[in-house]
Formats: structure tokens, C-alpha cells, sequence
């Protein structure tokens, strides 16, 4: 089991609503929600979830430490425990409430007073590195941290001296753009009102660059893309970013954003703007805040904390497949997929076409492979002793035939699939190798009484190219292999995290 380090919560951006912002004491880390699911009969069964704060004092075996003033307490104790929770309330400086002379928000002091907050958790807690956990806006302050203030600040020394792991909740780190009204409306953001001039490119680019590279005239470079990092400023492989597909739910303006924003999108943050390109990246119907948002659902504790504490990564992609002969009619091939890890009451990844992100076949050549979906499991966290993670990976081919640019219904069954099936994977670390058993859920019936061991079904041959590293190609079902080809393949990586 990992070493439990700091972890450090980064709210979003607040605009005037500075004062309602700091009267949380836990700047809403600690906000949690109640649904509704059907039970037996039709009837409602509630469902509460605590909040990631409390759940992480649960599960996790975390504490937060408050005694009046978290960054007085954490001063004057000489030693206090790494697993802790620590929340950067970087808008106490600008409330007229907390302060006799408020200073205007900018982003760059909040990011180098996180620097500091860090410095002080390393030396307090004697821990290397912390994790951040940020929040919309507050993902682009960690960015911001980890590419330009290290740099400008320390010199010489890199981002993983001082973070660990990087999860962001509906961060826009493309920035914030509009479906409706995209030009009024970005004049208005760009000009900085309220301060919303920080999800505009130019502003990114100040807060993003450091400076030995910023243009002397200080103007955003033409193709300039806000959203990619290196592996060499962080590695993509310690960052996880949680994208929103639910619009409807956002409650800010009375759903006028979410209309600004466009349905493809989490109200706020539009899809292909949520994630930073080679990054891990996790899709899940929830709305940017509000009762329905990311940061105070399951879903969004469940990813976090198989991916700050998960020891096992599972990534899947599509490779081999092929476009399948047509004639007359151009058909455009879409992909669902939904994986959910068994003991888990929602799905963790969920692209879908109603969702608007199913997944685009053949965009670029025959046979590319194509990614579907990446996981996190922890083998200490198995129903019983000696027991497989298990997750289930469903696979869903949609085609939709289009003349001269329209969509043509002749033969269409709405919601209809061409090809529908579940992949069920167990993984069991054994003896420093990896056990891995696959099946497909039309092989096998029920799911529940499903257990490779009792049924002594062959562990799956993994190539081994990397230490700590697994690969395996698993076959498609007939059905699904008439529809992309024989080559088609399922290739599975997992790999040990330290």
C-alpha cells in the first residue's frame, strides 16, 4: 500500500460571490449530496453520499485539522501527520469580511502562496510530495504552480519535487467558449469582468508561461493551446482530469450558462475542454457544481481516490479494427463504452452518444488504436480475502448512415446497437506478476456467481515489455468481429503503480 501524503483541496473561481465563498470553512470540500435510485416495487430509495472530505476521514484514514485557523495550527505545530487534508482558502485575502484592506484576486499570488502552503506541509509533516485535488478554476492555479511559479520561483528544480499526483474536477484547461452568443459574450470574458478574463488564452498564457519563455510583447502565440503540458514541465501519467457531460443539472443563472456553454458540455466547461491532451482522462454524467456536481458525487470520490491510492492502472484501447465495406451510403461508426468496478454503486467512466461523447471511430486510420477507457483498482480493496479486482467494460457499436451530409433513417432503430457486450476482467497481483482473467458476460450469464478461479478458467498470457508493466490482446466476440474485422482486439495494459 502507497504512503499516505497531504493532500491539498483547491476550490474554484468565485467571481463576486468572494464573501459567500470564504464563509465555507472548508471551501466546499466538505459538501456532499442525496439522490434517489429505484429499489423493489418501483419504490424511491434514497441514497445519501457523505462528501470526499468525510469519506476520505472514513475510508481513507485521513484527518483535517482546523482548531480555528488551519494555517495557524499548521505554524506553530512542530510535527503534524501527512495524512491530512489541507484547504488552500486563497480568497480569504480579497473578502471584505476577513480583511480591513482586500486585495484584488489574481491567480498568480494564489498559486505562489500554494507554493508556500506546500513548503510548510513538507517541512510540518516531513512528507516529500502532496497531492492536489482542484476544482474548476482551481486546477488552473495547480497548473499554474506546477508551470510557472516552480520554474520562476525555483529554479533548477522540477514539479515533482513538490506534488505528487494532480486530479482535477471540470477544470477548464482549455479555457471556458460559448455555443450561443460566442461573441459578445467573449468580449465580455476576455475584458475581465468579474475576473473571467483567466479562462481567456491570453490571460492562460501569462499565467501558464514561464517567464524566460514568455514573448517579449507578452501576446499569446498564434495556435497557442492552453490545455497541453509535457512531460517534462509534469508527467501526464500523474494526472487525472474528471469531465462533466451533464448540462442540464447546472443550476448557475437559472441554467443560462449551461445554454451559453452548449449542451456538450457540464454546464460550464464544454467536453473537449475539461482535459489536458495525454493526461488520464475520466468522463462521467454530472454537472460542474450544484447539487448534481462533480466534486460532491460519488463518482467524483470514487476516481479520486482509486487514483491517488489505487495500486493497479488498467488502461483499454480498441486496436486491429478495420472499417467495415459500405456501398452508396457513408456510415459514420461510433463506440459507447461504460466501465463500472465491482463494489462500486455508480459508474466510473461513462461516454455515450445521449451524453454527447460517444467515441469516433476511424477519424484517423484503419486500425489506430483507439482508447476506451482507463481505470484505477486497489487489491486491498476486494470483497474477500485472495479475491480478483474486477471491473466490467462495456462496449457498445452504434452505426449512423448519412447521404450527401444528412442523417438517413430508412433502416434506423433509434438507440440500437450493432454490436452490445460487456467485457468482465478480474486482476490479482500474485507473487510480484499479475493474474489477469477476461471473459465476455454473453459467455457467462450472471456476473455475480462468476468466478474464474472455481471455474479454473486460464489466466490470459500477458507480454511483459516493461517492468511493472502487462499487456494482453483479447479477441472480440463473432458479432463484433463481422462488424470491425478478425484482427480486431481489445488491448488491455495494466501496470503496478508506486
Amino acid at each position: 500500500m502507497m504512503a499516505k501524503l497531504p493532500i491539498v483541496y483547491v476550490r474554484g473561481f468565485a467571481g463576486s460571490g468572494i464573501e459567500q465563498a470564504v464563509a465555507d470553512p472548508l471551501y466546499g470540500f466538505n459538501e456532499g449530496s442525496v439522490h434517489v435510485r429505484v429499489g423493489a416495487g418501483g419504490d424511491p430509495i434514497f441514497y445519501q453520499f457523505e462528501g470526499p472530505l468525510l469519506r476520505l476521514h472514513q475510508d481513507g484514514g485521513y484527518e483535517t485539522f482546523v482548531h480555528g485557523d488551519q494555517m495557524a495550527y499548521l505554524r506553530r505545530e512542530p510535527k503534524v501527520d501527512p495524512a491530512s487534508i489541507w484547504i488552500h482558502r486563497f480568497y480569504d485575502v480579497s473578502a471584505s469580511s476577513l480583511s480591513k484592506d482586500p486585495k484584488e484576486f489574481r491567480l498568480e499570488k494564489a498559486a505562489e502562496d500554494l507554493l508556500d502552503l506546500i513548503e510548510l506541509l513538507q517541512a510540518k509533516t516531513r512528507a516529500p510530495r502532496v497531492h492536489l485535488v482542484a476544482h474548476s478554476m482551481g486546477g488552473l492555479i495547480c497548473r499554474c504552480l506546477i508551470q510557472k511559479i516552480i520554474p520562476d520561483r525555483r529554479p533548477g528544480r522540477k514539479a515533482t519535487e513538490f506534488v505528487d499526483r494532480l486530479f482535477t474536477y471540470g477544470t477548464p484547461h482549455r479555457g471556458i467558449a460559448f455555443d450561443l452568443g460566442s461573441h459578445i459574450l467573449g468580449w465580455l470574458r476576455d475584458a475581465g469582468v468579474e475576473g473571467a478574463d483567466v479562462f481567456g488564452a491570453d490571460r492562460m498564457y501569462e499565467y501558464l508561461t514561464p517567464a524566460q519563455r514568455l514573448r517579449t510583447d507578452g501576446e499569446c502565440p498564434e495556435g497557442w493551446d492552453p490545455a497541453r503540458m509535457t512531460d517534462a514541465e509534469f508527467p501526464l501519467d500523474r494526472i487525472c482530469c474528471l469531465v462533466g457531460t451533464d448540462p442540464e443539472d447546472y443550476p448557475t443563472a437559472h441554467g443560462l450558462s449551461a445554454l451559453a456553454v452548449g449542451p456538450r458540455s457540464d454546464g460550464l466547461v464544454q467536453i473537449e475542454n475539461a482535459y489536458v491532451p495525454g493526461a488520464h482522462r475520466i468522463v462521467v454524467h454530472r454537472s460542474h457544481s450544484g447539487p448534481y456536481g462533480l466534486v460532491n458525487s460519488e463518482e467524483g470520490y470514487q476516481n479520486l481516490q482509486r487514483f491517488l491510492f489505487g495500486d493497479l492502472q488498467v488502461r483499454a484501447e480498441l486496436v486491429g479494427h478495420r472499417r467495415p465495406p459500405e456501398q452508396d451510403l457513408d456510415v459514420v461508426w461510433q463506440a459507447e463504452v461504460r466501465l463500472s468496478v465491482r463494489g462500486v454503486p455508480v459508474i466510473q467512466h461513462e461516454q455515450t452518444a445521449g451524453h454527447w461523447c460517444p467515441i469516433q471511430l476511424f477519424d484517423g486510420p484503419d486500425g489506430q488504436p483507439e482508447p476506451l477507457a482507463v481505470t484505477f483498482l486497489r487489491s486491498d480493496r476486494t470483497p474477500e480475502k485472495d479475491q480478483a479486482a474486477r471491473f466490467s467494460l462495456q462496449l457498445r457499436l452504434l452505426s449512423l448512415r448519412q447521404r450527401d451530409g444528412h442523417l438517413v433513417f430508412d433502416h434506423h432503430l433509434e438507440h440500437a446497437a450493432d454490436f452490445d457486450d460487456t467485457l468482465i476482467v478480474d486482476v490479482r497481483p500474485c507473487d510480484g506478476r499479475l493474474r489477469v482473467w477476461t471473459t465476455w458476460n454473453s459467455a457467462i450469464g450472471r456476473i455475480a456467481t462468476y468466478r474464474p478461479q472455481d471455474l479454473d478458467a486460464p489466466t490470459l498470457p500477458m507480454d511483459n515489455p516493461v517492468r511493472g508493466t502487462w499487456i494482453v490482446h483479447l479477441p472480440l466476440p463473432p458479432a463484433a468481429e463481422k462488424i470491425l474485422g478478425n484482427d480486431a482486439r481489445i488491448k488491455l495494459t495494466a501496470i503496478r503503480r508506486t
